[in-house]
């Protein structure tokens, strides 16, 4: 019978590893985001209550008083120019925190978020084909806004930023404190969207049931890889 492994000498942080946030749940998340998703596609297709209320919210949302060079900036910051660079800037510290520390597989977390990255126009293009929801009053372009692409962009890679991040903060407030920051930004991103006209709120709300999937997916890779590389290390 091997014996728990001792604990860290006082002063010495523990590894990233174990202060990596573990998925809770991963089935339930990712039957309640598609079963989420699949309403809203059902009511945009079939022409539900719950469009016709959501074109009512719009029309709300666009007569809000936020100036919009304000609403223009919140919307910018789902573009692929913007959102991207900030977490391939994440990925490239938390990369070199994680080798310069020594830890196992360290590139694993970068990879499983350039994989979440990259899986975000595969998944959001058919959609978009299939669904061919027209976009708002007054949008330039061609039908298929639903779901929204700058609200996917921005959440998965403003919250795979943050999923990498996490572990390499010791306080519980720093990280709580940054997950709310993150939440807030890609609302007020959504928001954006929705004021300036480019997007209806259900395509918002759509793209970030995708974002949620694919970021869940995300930390259910890094944490099964990290566990098997625990059960491989012999017990001290």
């Amino acid at each position: 019978m091997s014996a728990s492994p001792p604990p860290s000498p006082r002063g010495v942080p523990a590894s990233p590893e174990s202060r990596a946030p573990a998925p809770r749940r991963p089935v339930l998340t990712l039957s309640l985001c598609a079963l989420l998703f699949a309403l809203l596609s059902w009511q945009v297709v079939a022409d539900g209550p719950l469009r016709r209320a959501d074109e009512r919210a719009a029309r709300t949302l666009t007569g809000s008083r936020l100036p919009d060079r304000a609403a223009e900036f919140l919307a910018d910051l789902g573009n692929v120019t913007v959102a991207v660079p900030v977490l391939l800037a994440v990925l490239a510290y938390t990369a070199w925190r994680g080798r310069r520390s020594g830890a196992y597989r360290w590139w694993l977390p970068a990879a499983a978020a350039l994989v979440a990255m990259a899986a975000v126009p595969a998944l959001v293009a058919p959609l978009k084909a299939l669904i061919d929801r027209p976009g708002p009053p007054g949008s330039t372009g061609h039908d298929g806004y639903f779901p929204s692409g700058h609200a996917v962009t921005a959440t998965v890679a403003y919250g795979a930023a943050v999923l990498l991040v996490l572990p390499w903060l010791r306080g519980a407030y720093g990280r709580r404190e940054l997950v709310i920051a993150c939440c807030l930004l890609n609302v007020a991103v959504g928001f954006g969207l929705v004021r300036r006209g480019y997007h209806w709120p259900l395509d918002v709300v759509a793209g970030w049931c995708l974002s949620v999937a694919l970021l869940q997916v995300m930390l259910v890779v890094i944490s099964r890889s990290m566990r098997r590389s625990s059960s491989r290390t012999p017990s001290c």
